[in-house]
């Protein structure tokens, strides 16, 4: 049998014990509520369905990202960027609920917040995957199975449109004309492979082989490795490198590349573009200069599936004509 009793001015407890299960309390705003509650809980212990929510109650979602960043994050292949990512999910108000009382409600009212700040609808999705993961792991493994995941029936952002960026006639000449002597090979290299900027800084000679013409990487950005083969030209430029054979490659960090790319970029007089821009760049050539598949492009690139790669598809329609005209492949 439940009980509601008042607590100071503006609480309500209500409180319940019943045979073979624990002593349940939970306080409320109002009378109304703890009525409300009260007649729930004690109809799953009837229907014998009661899971306990002691734990999801007293938890806020700051602790549970302090255990999701201890327990789970270790496992995933990012580990610092969703440590980072989570880290800012607790000076979020939202991080100050208990597990239990966050509603879809309350993921809405983050949305919102979020889109205020003019985040991308991208960025949004990645922590509402994160929020996501969170609560199926409180429910699955930390024993919190009453917990609802209310992330799931929310409204997700719209994920802009890609960036479409390339290098316009002349600006890859004025760009390596700009850059220092250390990073004008990275950007060569960059735009003869497609890889990514922390694929490039992370690369080491022991995972390039000159004779086999390929350049491993064990860890991406979608968590699968992959080797990428080495045009001519980016075997010429590996070749002119600075020797000995060991340590990493280009000797420069993610970080410090992004901060070259930019400095070079002003130096040059060239508006809005990014070093990620020159893996657009590289991936369009592909499709455009060679008669490799989309699934031998998607190998190279390391793109998660084919619908990532769509939207370059349109640039080999001129090639194509060109081989209804009786062009031979490759020319």
């Amino acid at each position: 049998m439940a009980s509601i009793r008042k607590r100071g001015n503006l609480q309500w407890e209500a409180r319940i014990r019943r045979k073979g299960h624990p002593t349940t309390c939970k306080t409320f705003d109002t009378k109304a509520d703890a009525e409300e509650w009260a007649r729930q809980i004690e109809s799953e212990m009837v229907r014998g369905v009661f899971v306990s929510r002691a734990e999801a109650e007293r938890t806020t979602l700051s602790e549970a990202l302090d255990r999701y960043i201890t327990e789970y994050i270790p496992r995933l292949a990012q580990v610092f960027k969703e440590i980072t990512r989570a880290r800012a999910l607790q000076r979020r108000s939202i991080a100050s609920k208990f597990l239990a009382s966050i509603r879809s409600k309350d993921i809405a009212d983050f949305i919102r917040e979020r889109e205020e700040e003019e985040v991308s609808g991208n960025t949004i999705r990645l922590d509402l995957a994160l929020l996501s993961r969170l609560f199926n792991v409180a429910r699955a493994d930390w024993g919190m199975e009453s917990l609802k995941n209310p992330v799931e029936n929310v409204t997700k952002p719209k994920v802009n449109k890609g960036r479409e960026r390339r290098l316009e006639e002349g600006e890859e000449e004025k760009l390596l004309d700009a850059a220092t002597q250390i990073f004008r090979p990275v950007i060569s290299f960059a735009v003869e492979t497609g890889m990514r900027r922390e694929e490039i800084a992370s690369l080491t000679w022991e995972r390039v082989d000159l004779k086999k013409r390929i350049a491993f990487l064990p860890e991406t950005k979608n968590g699968e490795a992959r080797s990428v083969p080495l045009s001519p030209a980016a075997l010429a430029l590996l070749a002119r490198l600075p020797k000995p054979h060991a340590g990493s490659v280009f000797r420069m960090s993610a970080s410090a590349m992004t901060q070259a790319m930019e400095a070079a970029r002003k130096r040059a007089g060239i508006a809005d573009l990014r070093f990620h821009d020159l893996r657009h760049e590289a991936t369009s050539r592909f499709f455009e200069h060679t008669d490799l598949d989309v699934m031998e492009i998607k190998t190279i690139t390391g793109h998660r599936s084919l619908q990532m790669l769509a939207r370059y598809s349109h640039l080999r329609v001129h090639r194509l004509a060109d081989r209804l005209a009786g062009a031979k492949r490759g020319r």
